[in-house]
Parts: C-alpha cells; sequence; structure tokens
C-alpha cells in the first residue's frame, strides 16, 4: 500500500482560500461610511456639550440676564420683573447681512407674557477659552407688544446682524422689563 504525501503547507493554503474571501466592495464602502456618519455625530455631540458646559458656566456667573449660546442648543431660564421665563433660540440660518433667528419666550408659569423690552447682545467666542470677546459686540433692543389673545409663550424673529450662523458664538439677553400698554 502505497501512501500519497501532499505537503501540509499546500493543503493548508487550499484549505484557507476557500474559507477566506474579501468582502464585497459594496460592504466595505457602506461600512466606512457609517462609520463617518458616526464620526460626524460623534464631533456634533462633543461641540454641543461644550457648547452646554460654557452656557451653564456664563449663566451661573450672571446676575442679570441669560446667555444663550446657538450650539448649546439648550433653554435658560431668567427671572425676570415678569416672572421667570424660558429663552431659547431657535431657526438659527444665515441672511443677507447676518443671521435670523426665533427667540422662544415662555413664561414658567403658564401666566400670560405681557409686552415687554429686553436689551440683546451678540458675538462671537474665543475660540481657545470658548469665553464671550467683547470686541465687536453688537446690541438692538427689542419690545414685544402684548398680544390680542393672552399666550403663556411668544416667539420673537430676531435679525441678528454683522456675524454668520457659523460665527455667532452667543446672544445675551438682559434688561427684560414690562412696556406700558
Amino acid at each position: 500500500m502505497r501512501l500519497r504525501m501532499v505537503s501540509v503547507p499546500a493543503a493548508f493554503v487550499l484549505l484557507l482560500a476557500g474559507c477566506s474571501s474579501p468582502p464585497p466592495p459594496k460592504q466595505v464602502t457602506a461600512l466606512h461610511q457609517e462609520v463617518s456618519q458616526l464620526n460626524q455625530q460623534m464631533r456634533q455631540l462633543t461641540r454641543r456639550a461644550s457648547a452646554l458646559e460654557i452656557q451653564a458656566q456664563l449663566n451661573s456667573q450672571s446676575t442679570q440676564g441669560a446667555w444663550l449660546l446657538p450650539k448649546a442648543a439648550a433653554p435658560v431660564e431668567l427671572q425676570t420683573q415678569l416672572g421667570k421665563l424660558r429663552l431659547s433660540l431657535a431657526n438659527v440660518s444665515a441672511e443677507a447681512n447676518g443671521t435670523r433667528a426665533n427667540l422662544a419666550v415662555h413664561s414658567t408659569d403658564d401666566n400670560p407674557v405681557p409686552a415687554f423690552s429686553a436689551t440683546l447682545v451678540w458675538g462671537e467666542l474665543d475660540p481657545a477659552s470658548g469665553q464671550p470677546l467683547s470686541a465687536n459686540t453688537l446690541s438692538q433692543i427689542i419690545t414685544v407688544p402684548a398680544s390680542l389673545m393672552p399666550r403663556s409663550s411668544v416667539t420673537v424673529p430676531l435679525r441678528l446682524s454683522g456675524l454668520t450662523p457659523g460665527q455667532l458664538g452667543f446672544v445675551r439677553v438682559h434688561n427684560v422689563v414690562p412696556v406700558a400698554h
């Protein structure tokens, strides 16, 4: 009886050749895209978390007014002569000479929001420290009339000139006072 010897490395290579095959290119491409999307989402969440920390720090140190950071996308409560108000920015977008946004104002006790005026200051944040830059800040006074139908929430359209949405680091709302009818 004669045994035929096949070299072990050759048999092993044939066995592995049948088991391993590269994944189809479509699966690899899809996986790369998914990883890229997850990385992008992580960067956005990291930026938002940093902005939330800065917004909380600014508001904890503030005795007057509220700091809103567009990248934080979170409301802030402000004690005013009108009572406690919850403020937030929404729909921040570019316009010809700056930024457009909506300031949402909500009475935390659900009482109607009366007519009021407030001072807005907006500007950039220092990229290194995350703190507001005092140079080149802009301001305006807004007046919100009383509504014919009393509401506990009002939306105030804002025109924040001079800065694009990418440059807009903060909006500070202060001097919120009632306006006589």
